[in-house]
């Protein structure tokens, strides 16, 4: 039976829930699906979650993504300039949902480079930006759309943003504030509640097998005890996205034909 719903849609229900629970912070959905999610979770069930229109306001529900009216106006319910945001990010009243190039069994993640060293890399990215401040001062997840051997790697080639490997924290670092969520990607679900806080399988998506998501891993995923099948996005959830976050289904870009 074929579903009636999407596998980007699938991927925003899923990434919703890395904010259920949070409470009042600043919800940063970084790319198209966790900005997306983001919005689905203030939409139903995190109504505390703050918003902004990616500029410099705090708003009281999701800016639609595409084309708007002209007359369209978001409520507006607070001033967040970028030097304010940090003050959240500092106290950990912030999570974001970033989208690596490179994650590894500790939730190391890379942005910066791939091959050759940091003086000469075989192919340069964006740099580390503000991932290693995040990544230790509030709770991360991350969006995933190609789950692969290239993605999954038995370690990163620079770890941009700290995973829970206690090699690679200086003396004196503070950890109290650092949180790893969830993973989301295109074949499961997975978080950091493994032995040591490594990468736990925690579902697989429908269709999908347990040796798919093994064979595109660098490396021996935990599984959670209760492993199983990734929830459908519920008709409301559905209608949300379709009709009040991505009315121009600018979802449909996310995955490969």
């Amino acid at each position: 039976m074929t579903p009636d719903y999407t596998l980007a849609e699938l991927c925003i229900a899923a990434a919703a829930e890395a904010w259920r629970g949070d409470g009042e912070i600043l919800a940063s959905g970084l790319g198209l699906v966790p900005r997306l999610a983001a919005g689905l979770a203030r939409l139903t069930f995190a109504p505390d979650l703050m918003l902004t229109d990616g500029e410099c306001l705090l708003v009281a529900e999701p800016v639609p993504v595409g084309r708007r009216p002209a007359d369209y106006r978001p409520p507006v319910e607070g001033w967040l300039p970028f030097r304010r945001v940090f003050d959240l990010l500092w106290s950990g009243r912030r999570h974001a949902m970033t989208m690596p190039t490179q994650i590894d069994r500790s939730g190391a993640i890379n942005i910066s480079y791939i091959g050759g060293t940091f003086q000469k890399p075989k192919i340069q990215l964006l740099g580390v930006r503000g991932i290693p401040g995040n990544t230790i001062n509030h709770p991360c997840s991350f969006f995933v759309p190609d789950h692969s051997r290239r993605t999954f790697v038995e370690r990163v080639d620079m770890a941009s943003g700290a995973g829970y490997d206690p090699a690679r924290w200086e003396p004196g670092v503070r950890r109290d504030l650092h949180a790893l969520r969830l993973v989301v990607t295109n074949l499961a679900v997975l978080d950091f509640a493994g032995p040591d806080h490594a990468m736990r399988l925690r579902s697989i998506h429908p269709g999908v097998t347990l040796d798919q998501v093994e064979a595109a891993t660098s490396f021996p995923l935990a599984r959670a005890a209760d492993l199983g099948t990734t929830p459908a996005p519920s008709a409301e959830q559905l209608r949300l996205i379709r009709t009040v976050l991505d009315p121009h289904d600018a979802r449909a870009t996310v995955f490969k034909k």
